[in-house]
């Protein structure tokens, strides 16, 4: 619950690249707001030029350098009943912006948070992969050294969620590399980069395929990957009777015992122990 005397922190989502995605709300928050901080104060000043708006709040830089020096003082001005919006290059604040230590010190502080809703690289993204949709995680940005990444994408391999990453120009190549070898080479996924602008640009394709063009001709700006889920199958389905039945049915299609035992276990994903215990214990 706010306090009567304190004023009101607001979340604005701003355009990826496309100033005409700003909705009406934005520009008015802009134009009402006492305090705005900026991810990069040029760039919000270019936008205001673009919407039309003159704004009369005090503008300040609020990054990912300063961040935890300046929230002390953003709290203080909202004690003082100050409107203070919060404004990222693009997207929501918070999401792999800045803006969440300031919203959770403003929740503790008992300080009203609103937003004013707007576009997102993540759902932008996902909806243009013509992946499934109906169930993803935002993985947000890859670990930068090569044994947590390897780690985070062994954990990763085989969850049926669409995954959502950002990633750098500079580190795509190699990411999708190491998740070509974690998911496998064909699982599909799409690389999507400079969403909203001149050049936005959808390549879709398997892992290994995006991981060789992205070697071959670099992709530049910002990027979105999304990656399917894992579609193996389903551990429930290993049922003792199933296993067996399955090894049965390779046999007698002329495969002998220990190659079906084997293929069985790789289609179920389960250890090949696993099937023989369910033959042992299914014919005895």
């Amino acid at each position: 619950m706010s306090t009567s005397s304190s004023g009101v922190l607001v979340l604005l989502g701003a355009p990826l690249g496309n100033p005409e995605d700003a909705s009406p709300r934005v520009a008015s928050e802009l134009a009402r707001a006492d305090v705005i901080a900026a991810e990069d104060t040029r760039r919000l000043q270019r936008l205001l030029g673009e919407l039309g708006v003159t704004a009369r709040a005090t503008i300040t830089s609020y990054f990912e350098g300063n961040e935890a020096g300046k929230t002390d003082s953003l709290i203080e001005q909202l004690y003082d009943g100050k409107r203070v919006a919060v404004i990222t290059d693009g997207g929501m604040p918070s999401v792999s912006d800045p803006g969440y230590r300031l919203v959770r010190a403003a929740i503790d502080a008992g300080i009203e948070v609103t937003a004013a809703p707007g576009p997102s690289a993540v759902t932008t993204a996902l909806a243009l992969s013509g992946l499934p949709c109906d169930r993803f995680s935002f993985e947000g940005f890859a670990p930068r050294k090569e044994g947590e990444r390897r780690r985070l994408f062994a954990a990763l391999a085989e969850d049926r969620r669409t995954m959502v990453f950002f990633e750098s120009p500079r580190r795509i190549a190699d990411t999708l590399r190491a998740m070509a070898e974690a998911f496998g080479e064909d699982r599909a996924a799409a690389l999507c980069r400079e969403l909203t602008k001149t050049y936005e640009d959808v390549r879709r394709g398997g892992l290994g395929e995006l991981a060789e063009g992205a070697q071959a001709d670099p992709p530049r700006g910002e990027i979105t990957l999304v990656i399917e889920g894992w579609s193996g199958p389903d551990p429930e389905d290993a049922t003792p009777e199933a296993l067996a039945a399955a090894v049965a049915a390779l046999e007698a299609a002329g495969t002998d015992r220990k190659a079906a035992m084997k293929e069985v276990a790789t289609r179920f994903g389960v250890p090949r122990r696993e099937v023989y215990n369910a033959l042992i214990n299914t014919t005895g």
